[in-house]
């Protein structure tokens, strides 16, 4: 947004742009810094300036205060970069759908903006070039948030290819906040891998200077160049310094605080891989590359709902949901659990077709419907405990299973089949 009012006067009066580096002086202190747009949430008298060190601050002007511009931003259209080739390193694959580690920073305007092209998210970090070849693209530019199941088909699909094509591995920039889902449903969708599939976020953007994004994706080109993994992992920060980062199973690993840099942790098991700097040491069992070719298994069936359980829950809320879809993931109390009213919509809605599987909304641990009388009244209801799976695993699993069969008892067969590592026997104390 443009400024208006006595900002507006003062950058008209010095000829000010967004985009250009100028002063701004309030008696004897000067800030000095790239003009960044206003925007709704800062008060009219405010004027936004990014510094030199990457961060912005605001600055509040009153009728003292004096601009000047320090020199005025470049005009040059942006290009696609071409991206390098050498015949004598291995091929990776980057296959971008956005989210915080696709964001650019612009340093003609000091803004933030998505990568106009995968190759030009590589170039801002030209040592992913000293380690590989790297072929890029856009698949999508949205949103975490806004990944649907359709999202997820054209990932598996793409990333086959790849594979498929000669890449030793693929490396999936991805919004953080859906990246479990993301990597859940190409654990499920993709077989007989010839290389990784390594889901990469970032919690900081690339204008900030605590910003993890090149340091994940340089991990994660490590693990595709140098190892021999063979699975659908899930690579962040390991800890909130930039010290080392973790690489987690695709369908057991949880976004665990909205902002920390190490966010993302395995649960119930330990992390397959810790990559520091050159070194990387593999922590569990995991499975090797394959000789290939990569086999693709992504129909999927949406039809599907998750739901997490909490005192209070109307039996009528559950009856409204199970009307309108073929199967529902419960996130239960502790050992899985209801209360008595939903037991009687688990029976209503299995008696009417409706798949109803159960996980637990506490993480840690397994489900044990065995224990009390409401589990077992659940079982006998036609409820489904599914151990130690995490409940958005489930989910996903849940529709890829009836993606697979329209048969309840294939579909349950495969919901109790451990394909992906989704369920552990031995658990992390």
């Amino acid at each position: 947004m443009k400024y208006s009012g006595l900002v507006g006067k003062l950058l008209d009066e010095a000829n000010a742009e967004l985009g250009d580096v100028i002063e701004v002086r309030k008696t004897k202190d000067a800030q000095t810094g790239i003009l960044m747009p206003h925007h709704d949430f800062s008060d009219a008298s405010i004027i936004t300036l990014k510094l030199p060190n990457g961060y912005n601050v605001g600055i509040k002007v009153d009728q003292n205060t004096k601009a000047k511009v320090v020199s005025k931003r470049e005009s040059k259209n942006r290009k696609k970069p071409v991206l390098p080739r050498d015949p004598a390193k291995k091929e990776i694959a980057v296959i971008s759908t956005g989210g915080t580690i696709a964001s650019y920073v612009d340093y003609r305007t000091g803004a933030v903006h998505p990568a106009i092209s995968a190759e030009e998210l590589i170039f801002s970090v030209p040592e992913l070039l000293d380690l590989c070849n790297v072929r890029a693209k856009v698949l999508y530019s949205i949103l975490s948030e806004n990944m649907k199941v359709t999202h997820w088909q054209g990932l598996a699909r793409a990333v086959a290819d790849e594979l498929n094509s000669g890449a030793v591995g693929v490396i999936v920039p991805h919004g953080t906040d859906t990246l479990g889902f993301t990597s859940a449903a190409l654990s499920f969708m993709l077989r007989n891998l010839t290389g990784p599939v390594i889901c990469v976020g970032s919690q900081r953007s690339s204008d900030r200077p605590s910003s993890d994004a090149i340091m994940n994706l340089l991990a994660a080109t490590r693990l595709c160049v140098e190892s021999d993994l063979g699975e659908v992992v899930v690579l962040m920060h390991g800890e909130s310094a930039d010290s080392f980062t973790l690489a987690h199973r695709g369908t057991k690993v949880r976004k665990m605080h909205s902002s920390r840099r190490d966010a993302f942790k395995s649960i119930n098991i330990e992390p397959i891989a810790r990559v520091e700097g050159p070194e990387m040491t593999f922590l569990s069992e995991y499975t090797k590359r394959s000789k290939g070719p990569v086999e693709l298994k992504d129909k999927i069936d949406g039809n599907a709902s998750m739901l997490h359980f909490y005192p209070g829950f109307e039996a009528e809320h559950f009856d409204l949901i199970a009307e309108k879809v073929k199967g529902i993931v419960v996130a239960g109390t502790g050992l899985g659990h209801v209360s008595e009213e939903i037991v009687g919509s688990i029976k209503r809605a299995v008696k009417n077709g409706v798949h109803v599987y159960i996980t637990t909304q506490c993480l840690y641990g397994s489900v044990n419907m065995n224990v009390y009388s409401t589990g077992r009244d659940m079982i006998v209801a036609g409820a489904v405990p599914l151990g130690d799976m995490l409940p958005e695993t489930a989910y996903v699993k849940l529709m890829w299973a009836m993606g697979q069969t329209t048969d309840p008892e294939e579909v349950r067969k495969i919901m109790l089949t451990n394909i992906a590592g989704e369920f552990t026997s031995r658990r992390q104390i």
